[in-house]
């Protein structure tokens, strides 16, 4: 490929898997009357998917080695006097990395499903959704306007909707869905005011020429008060990015995204929707350098997601939510990177994690199949000699988590926590701890689930869902359910789910390796999780792969250029990592963990009962939920009711509809007396009328 990059191949990239989706979501399920097999349809959305990886990793090559960039308008949609709204294509460093990244996972997350949704009823229809999923992403990432990015930001929060809820006959499924659609509105909200602040005062919704017109927004005061207009289109945009990239308080919809299928999990916690608030703040950063104000709170709010949702990581017992959870922790360190503008750290773990969250929660899917889809990592044990490729890929996805030297973990972790050390912003201090902190929780939870899955003594026998239905498997009557919906390879149709009610004896029944369609995808993602770190630090956050894409202040935010003046390569990196805290932290966690659930098991039960209030605090995720059902949305329900009885009924049909027509006959009733039909009476009224004209003349001339 040449430095010109070609419009025709860069449009093929999100095209292929929509076509793809279509195929498999047309002729290849019921409502096209199955004209596919399912060997056809995950064919066609997995060949979609591996065209547009290709074609992604041709770009990103000659975007690095040739430097190339496109910006050019595809189709104008619209034109709104000298508003353009059009669908293009920005492609330069951060977007051809987003687009390797995305399909890389993506096409890992395909190969999976053929092996974990083997017996699913909704075969097809689910290649379908993951198919348009990455579409969606990729023409969010793509965008050269804000239209687009919109329409992307959308339409990922659109199907999430349909793979959360992709068992529906499942009501908790049906609920996690419609739950993480309407968190998704109130963020959207705030990102839709932004946007319109920008087009109302730059008039234009292209990238480039609005970044063109920054120092003019950097001058103006949002109306009627003393703010800067671009602290209020800021936050506003990060309101967005809240909502997507699940920031506290409102992250409570991704825990429950934990009801659709496995791979989903991975799809959206790895690459995709989780990730699009960190890449839209990034792309936006020249506005965002011009507000302290704005960065503090971003600050603020990452230092609680990545400290506080850790916390909630440490009581779990469902395999998924633990590493749901450890997802939230480190969109939270994400987060505090860009509030120290640190944006290409930010980016750079962005990339580290897509790869081993993506390991972590395949890997997670693997064991549960391996279980006999139980989640419980109480009554697991032992696994580790009975599936060895999902144990050792796994150890290598937690060992990148918790920032172990040389892996790719530690490079994006602990650039962030020393970018955090480095700024002066008011909030780092609090961000300081809220990271360090966060270094030992990430580490405890982490081995604490990796312990009690792989090693210790084989508890199978022991799990007291595994006897429901006269004896039968039961063992997801839990808090997450991943149920055996096709949940397994053909031909092993294992345990019973509590949405279609198969009972086979599977209490007794020992662990096995999964096949080789879901062990590959693990094999591929633990390559990058451990060395993709190493190689790309170097350009990615001291070299030129950013430049003239991301945009920060050095005089007023000095942080990346005083991690370049620190960095001596990844070697000395790794090396120096000895004689800091973060590295102790992890070691500490993992010991920690280790002791007590290894060795004396007895201690979690001591602290549980010490530390009643504190534990039920955690196991309500702080009465966010509660918050949430009880007063926000008991609020609105009785501000509907009053605005639909008072305002509705009373108001316009009562007062305005009924009361006008009421008010008429009233007045007709009593003026028609005078239409009696008599002279005299209508002379009375002349009379009348021209004494009373008179008058008021009189009183006029006075």
């Amino acid at each position: 490929m040449s430095a010109t990059l070609s419009a025709s191949t860069l449009l093929a990239i999100p095209l292929a898997p929509l076509a793809g989706a279509l195929l498999a979501g047309i002729p290849g399920t019921l409502f096209g009357g199955n004209v596919l097999g399912r060997r056809a349809s995950h064919t066609l959305t997995i060949l979609g998917v591996f065209i547009a990886f290709v074609l992604s990793a041709m770009t990103l090559y000659s975007v690095a080695m040739d430097g190339a960039r496109f910006e050019q308008t595809i189709y104008t949609w619209m034109t709104v006097g000298n508003l353009k709204m059009e669908v293009g294509f920005l492609v330069d460093s951060l977007t051809a990395m987003m687009m390797c990244v995305v399909t890389f996972v993506s096409l890992m997350v395909h190969l999976y499903t053929v092996g974990y949704m083997a017996d699913d009823e909704g075969y097809d229809r689910f290649f379908a959704y993951i198919s348009l999923f990455t579409f969606s992403m990729l023409m969010l990432v793509m965008s050269n306007n804000l239209l687009q990015l919109f329409f992307g930001w959308e339409a990922v929060g659109l199907v999430s909707y349909l793979l959360i809820g992709f068992w529906f006959n499942k009501p908790t499924a049906t609920f996690a869905n419609m739950k993480a659609f309407l968190v998704n509105r109130v963020g959207d909200f705030g990102f839709i005011l932004g946007i319109g602040l920008i087009v109302a005062y730059t008039g234009t919704l292209n990238y480039s020429e609005i970044f063109a017109k920054t120092g003019d927004l950097g001058a103006l005061r949002f109306p009627g008060t003393d703010w800067m207009l671009v602290t209020v289109i800021a936050i506003c945009l990060f309101i967005g990015a809240m909502g997507k990239s699940a920031q506290f308080p409102l992250h409570v919809w991704l825990p429950d995204s934990m009801e659709g299928p496995t791979p989903i999990s991975a799809l959206i916690h790895a690459a995709t929707m989780v990730t699009a608030g960190i890449f839209m703040v990034s792309r936006m950063s020249p506005i965002f350098e011009l507000s302290d104000t704005a960065l503090n709170f971003i600050l603020v709010i990452g230092s609680i997601t990545a400290l506080f949702m850790g916390f909630l990581g440490i009581i779990q017992n469902d395999i998924k939510r633990v590493v749901a959870y450890s997802t939230l922790s480190q969109l939270g360190y994400m987060t505090v990177a860009l509030g120290v503008s640190a944006y290409q750290v930010a980016v750079f773990h962005l990339m580290t994690h897509a790869f081993f969250k993506a390991l972590l929660f395949l890997g997670a899917g693997s064991v549960i199949m391996g279980m006999h889809h139980n989640q419980d990592i109480r009554w697991m044990g032992g696994v580790r000699k009975y599936m060895p490729i999902t144990w050792i890929t796994s150890l290598l996805g937690s060992l990148a988590l918790i920032g172990t030297p040389f892996f790719s973990g530690f490079y994006s972790k602990d650039s962030i926590i020393e970018a955090v050390h480095e700024s002066t912003l008011p909030a780092a201090g609090f961000a300081n701890f809220a990271v360090l902190a966060g270094v030992f929780v990430t580490a405890f939870y982490s081995f604490r689930m990796y312990f009690l899955v792989f090693h210790g003594k084989e508890r199978y026998d022991q799990n007291p869902d595994a006897h429901a239905h006269g004896d039968a498997h039961a063992t997801v009557a839990h808090e997450s359910h991943d149920h055996g919906d096709g949940a397994v390879p053909h031909g092993t149709h294992h345990g019973h789910d509590d949405h279609h009610g198969h009972g086979h004896d599977h209490h007794d029944a020992k662990p096995h390796e999964s096949p080789w369609v879901v062990t590959v995808p693990l094999v591929l993602l633990a390559i990058p999780s451990v060395l993709i770190g190493w190689f790309t630090i170097t350009p990615m956050l001291h070299g030129d792969f950013f430049r003239d894409v991301i945009f920060v202040d050095a005089a007023r935010h000095p942080v990346m250029t005083e991690l370049t003046e620190a960095f001596h390569g990844p070697m000395a990196m790794a090396l120096h990592s000895i004689t800091t805290a973060p590295l102790w932290l992890a070691i500490a966690g993992v010991v920690l963990s280790w002791y007590m659930y290894m060795i004396n098991p007895a201690v979690p039960a001591a602290i549980k009962r010490a530390c009643g209030p504190i534990y039920r605090l955690l196991e309500n995720k702080y009465y966010l939920d509660w918050i949430n059902e009880n007063i926000v949305a008991r609020g609105a329900r009785l501000l509907g009711t009053g605005l639909w009885k008072g305002g509705d009924q009373a108001l316009i049909d009562g007062a305005v509809v009924n009361g006008s027509w009421k008010l008429i006959g009233h007045i007709a009733s009593v003026v028609r007396r005078a239409q009696s039909g008599y002279i005299f009476h209508y002379a009375l009224v002349m009379i009348v009328g021209v004494f009373a004209l008179m008058t008021y003349f009189v009183w006029l001339a006075r």
